[in-house]
């Protein structure tokens, strides 16, 4: 048995098997999530709120702009709070309160240790216990959570509506006035919050941890961490220097790559260009003016942070709110990142067989402008959702969904799904006629085939939820796309795309280049799938999501241990001969990609992964620190390299202006580099501290986060913001001006 066919077996065995289990997780979340009752019930079985208000008010959270408008669970975004945390840490307070007016005549703050810890074990007594009944489908709460409702109810309802006592907390957390227009609308929303609260403090049945795993942290009602916390940290940590350690043993002993003689001149120049190439270069230049539009809604965003309702005096938030620009800015990201990516797919394709199978144009253009449609359909229907100029059902199709990253509504959802398969099918039909010749290639471009169908397949996760779907389940499915999509199978697309190029420009053997492929692949994927996990510790799980999701979260860091190799190799390919120099700039955003692959993705992606470090800073600054130098860093960094390896070879006797690219490249990257340690790290460990000593409601809070010494954090992420956005800006005059420059002498050659 040959090693590519070993590989392929190895290869059909890790996916099989890991989504078996899952698959099997998701079973247990679907029999063991927190559950919405039909009624929330007094002692004498009056009724506090009904299932459906709850569930009802989740929509109306998710209108307004869900998980951008602060978090649940940890999810969502960062200048409000995190609703769950904010309600159980006021809930307490308030509770604690009355318990010391009664039995001593004083507040809380007033006792002395011993006689708060009676009052802290009385209210834990209560409020941990799980009175849910399987029977009559109730939960019971006791007069004094109802009394918490009632003044918890008052206070969001001024906050989210227009009690001018909140116009300057309104302003720290950036939200507008009447977010909410109506007070049956929030008396639902207060539903759910309290329901997703009572999940984080409510015991499961037959255990003493709460649903979330006793996340946020609330030393008030006992929610502190457990020993599966540390127990599962640990054995990542131990596993991670394990495998580090048989990675490279395996790499030593592999040896040095074969030596390959590289062409005398570019074997692009001989590649014919079929019609349907030639159509590519409006995608991108789509792309550069998606990433420029995406970079101006980071810097409102960003803004927001320190001026919550406005933008230099503006008045933005009237008419663009932060929940509005932090949905576009995240949307906006993925869009550009896949076009880049799905055009890349689209140019190769057919310059594999070398001409375009029938109607290939039709479809390039075709899904061009479905593509724009839904881009613009979107961001136009999340406005209205966000602005409240939809119902709940119409929010769900047309409007905003409230879960981050997939954010745009269900009708944007399918008719994205279709695109996808459109492009699927426009991969496959010109790699046909070359897979029944059975070239050298085959394996490669199998490979490649398998990354385009999961592309399109791993999307259709994000249908399996519904307008009401259980928070839990829905939280499940929407990682599936964040994690499996977006950072799984684009990778695996990424890596078959970069060796492919690499064979194409002859500075790669064929097979040489499918077994290191089919190779990464199964290394990423081993712990890539049931990394999946390490997202769903607090969301309302059972426990043997963290063991799994802590071990396989610790293996997604391995090869990235050994990416400084692929960057020197990379960087060699790009000193190697004289014409290879052309392509010198797509190679160097390659060697980015690997710094940020192990900085932002490794690094920084490590340090938030563990059980016990998550449970204290999961919906931190540490998290966009992450978010930003992997997303931005490894994904964004990629679709520039790649966008640039296509426009070489559309453009191929262009000569480029050296100096603009080479302050593209520096600008982009010292500008992320300074984003990430002027102000996202510091601004991170200082929540982070905060977290640990007084809980993640303090972490979020106005009160530190409006602290003079913070807000000046947060204004020197400007630097880092100013440099990056002028790299970008640099990238779409360079996309507009070879475009232009090659037709205005066509133009000009036609004239002579």
């Amino acid at each position: 048995m040959n090693r590519e066919r070993k590989l392929w077996i190895g290869f059909a065995l890790v996916m099989s098997i890991s989504f078996a289990i899952l698959g099997y997780f998701g079973y247990e979340i679907y029999q063991q999530a927190p559950p919405v009752p039909a009624r929330i019930i007094s002692a004498d079985h009056q009724t506090i709120f009904t299932g459906t208000e709850i569930k009802d008010g989740q929509n109306i959270w998710q209108s307004m702009g869900g998980q951008e408008v602060g978090s649940i669970w940890g999810h969502g975004a960062y200048v409000a709070p995190d609703w769950t945390a904010d309600w159980l840490h006021r809930e307490a307070v308030f509770i604690l309160d009355n318990y010391a007016k009664k039995d001593f005549n004083t507040s809380f703050s007033a006792l002395s240790e011993e006689q708060k810890a009676g009052l802290k074990i009385r209210l834990q007594n209560d409020i941990r216990k799980n009175t849910f009944d399987k029977k009559t489908n109730t939960i019971t709460i006791s007069k004094e959570r109802i009394a918490a409702i009632v003044y918890l109810s008052n206070y969001y309802k001024g906050l989210f509506m227009d009690d001018p006592k909140f116009d300057q907390l309104r302003q720290d957390y950036a939200i507008p006035k009447m977010s909410i227009t109506d007070q049956q609308r929030m008396h639902k929303m207060n539903a759910f919050f309290f329901w997703a609260t009572w999940a984080t403090v409510t015991e499961r049945p037959g255990s003493k941890i709460s649903y979330t795993h006793n996340w946020p942290s609330e030393e008030l009602v006992g929610n502190v961490p457990t020993s599966n916390l540390l127990i599962w940290s640990g054995i990542s940590i131990i596993l991670l220097i394990f495998c580090i350690g048989v990675l490279i043993f395996y790499h030593v002993k592999s040896g040095e790559e074969e030596t390959l003689e590289v062409p005398a001149e570019d074997p692009l120049l001989k590649q014919g260009m079929t019609p349907s190439m030639f159509r590519i270069k409006k995608y991108f230049l789509v792309v550069s003016l998606l990433i420029v539009l995406q970079v101006i809604m980071g810097v409102i965003t960003a803004h927001y942070g320190v001026e919550g309702n406005g933008f230099y005096g503006i008045p933005l938030d009237q008419f663009l709110p932060y929940a509005v620009t932090r949905t576009w800015h995240t949307q906006l990201a993925i869009f550009w990142i896949a076009t880049a990516w799905l055009a890349t797919g689209l140019y190769i394709a057919p310059a594999v067989s070398g001409k375009d199978p029938k109607f290939q144009v039709f479809g390039v253009d075709f899904l061009f402008f479905a593509l724009l449609i839904i881009v613009l359909g979107s961001m136009a229907g999340q406005w209205m959702g966000v602005m409240q100029k939809l119902n709940l059902i119409q929010n769900f199709w047309f409007g905003h969904q409230g879960y981050e990253y997939v954010d745009l509504g269900r009708f944007w959802q399918v008719f994205l799904l279709i695109g996808l398969f459109l492009w699927l099918s426009l991969m496959i039909r010109p790699l046909l006629p070359v897979l029944r010749k059975k070239t050298a290639e085959k394996n490669l471009i199998v490979m490649f085939l398998i990354s385009c169908t999961a592309i399109a397949m791993f999307y259709a996760a994000g249908l399996m939820w519904g307008r009401q779907t259980n928070l839990a389940i829905a939280e499940y499915w929407r990682w599936w796309v964040v994690h499996l999509w977006v950072e799984g199978f684009f990778e695996v697309f990424a890596t078959v795309v970069i060796a492919f190029l690499f064979v194409r420009l002859g500075l790669l053997k064929t097979k040489t280049a499918t077994i290191n492929v089919i190779f990464s692949t199964i290394i990423f994927m081993s712990g890539g799938i049931l990394g999946t996990c390490h997202h769903l510790y607090f969301s309302g799980t059972p426990v043997g999501v963290m063991a799994f999701g802590a071990t396989f979260s610790a293996l997604e860091i391995v090869p990235l241990v050994l990416i400084g190799y692929e960057a020197y190799h990379n960087y060699r390919l790009s000193k190697s001969t004289v014409w290879i120099r052309d392509y010198k700039w797509p190679i160097y955003f390659m060697i980015a990609v690997a710094f940020w692959n192990f900085l932002g993705a490794g690094i920084f992606g490590f340090i938030i992964n563990p059980p016990i470090a998550l449970y204290y800073v999961q919906g931190l600054n540490t998290t966009p620190l992450h978010g930003h130098t992997a997303l931005f860093g490894v994904y964004g960094m990629l679709g520039i390299g790649l966008m640039l390896f296509v426009l070489r070879s559309l453009y191929r006797h262009e000569v480029w202006n050296e100096k603009l690219m080479k302050f593209i490249f520096w600008a982009t990257n010292i500008g992320l580099l300074a984003m990430a340690l002027l102000s996202l790290l510091p601004v991170g460990i200082w929540q982070a501290i905060a977290s640990i000593e007084h809980g993640m409601w303090y972490a979020r809070s106005s009160e530190l986060m409006q602290e003079p010494a913070m807000v000046t954090l947060k204004w020197l992420r400007a630097i880092g913001d100013a440099i990056f956005g002028l790299g970008i800006l640099a990238l779409c005059y360079f996309v507009f001006e070879i475009a232009f420059r090659r037709k205005n002498k066509k133009v000009n050659s036609q004239t002579k």
